[in-house]
């Protein structure tokens, strides 16, 4: 019974630790959330007045599930912590219940990153190339400013495989630093951008999903120990009837 009571002890306090840290993750998930919904890169294309505009969706979707999954998370650490001080096994329940449903976000979130980020750069490439081209042919004020406006951001300067022939766009939308300095297009630019931030969501998703893992097992070893002593608890009274 001892070594029993010492192994429950032990996944209390693992759950007590990992619950600290799904707390420090949904943090850094609502952290990185804003920061995304916040980068003023995402913001400028998202700006680019076209009726069905791709990056707006993202922004907003990007914003919803942030928030979710951060208040899920924190939802989680609330109830590890009380499992583990109280012997509750519905908070038990719950948390797993919690985990459960981040870890499927988690992984569908990773994997999306890995197999399907092309889509996000293209969508970001296509409000690029419909500004660029709209200045080409009509040379409209606020196609002009949207595109100056991209370019500062970006700190680019037009498309390298049309300087030759557009190179009138790129002296009246860039900068003349901009221009003297930079090696790179803007769809170049575009796609190291996007590239370096999907990698580093993507190892956060890993992380994610392996913290909950590790809790997903804590709490159902802990739930099947509260009801194994809750069983023996019972086992061991006797009501005496009166004659």
């Amino acid at each position: 019974m001892g070594q029993k009571c010492g192994w429950v002890q032990a996944i209390k306090c693992q759950l007590l630790v990992a619950s600290l840290l799904v707390m420090l993750l949904g943090l850094s998930i609502a952290i990185l959330t804003m920061i995304t919904y916040r980068e003023k890169r995402f913001i400028v294309l998202s700006e680019v007045a076209l009726e069905t505009n791709p990056i707006r969706t993202f922004r907003s979707l990007v914003l919803y599930a942030g928030i979710c999954l951060s208040s899920i998370l924190t939802v989680a650490a609330v109830l590890g912590v009380v499992a583990t001080w109280r012997d509750m096994k519905s908070a038990v329940a719950v948390g797993f219940l919690c985990f459960a449903v981040v870890f499927c976000a988690s992984v569908q979130a990773a994997y999306w990153t890995i197999t399907n980020s092309t889509e996000a750069e293209d969508a970001m490439m296509d409000m690029y190339d419909f500004v660029y081209e709209e200045v080409r042919s009509n040379s409209s004020s606020n196609g002009r400013e949207e595109l100056l406006t991209i370019h500062e951001t970006f700190l680019c300067c037009g498309k390298k495989l049309l300087f030759e022939e557009a190179s009138h766009i790129e002296k009246e939308t860039c900068q003349s630093e901009t221009t003297g300095t930079t090696k790179e297009d803007c769809l170049q630019e575009i796609h190291i951008f996007l590239k370096k931030h999907i990698r580093f969501v993507s190892i956060v998703m890993i992380i994610t999903t392996i913290i909950m893992v590790y809790g997903m097992i804590l709490t159902s070893f802990l739930c099947f120990s509260i009801h194994f002593n809750n069983s023996l608890d019972r086992k061991d009274k006797y009501v005496l009837a009166g004659r």
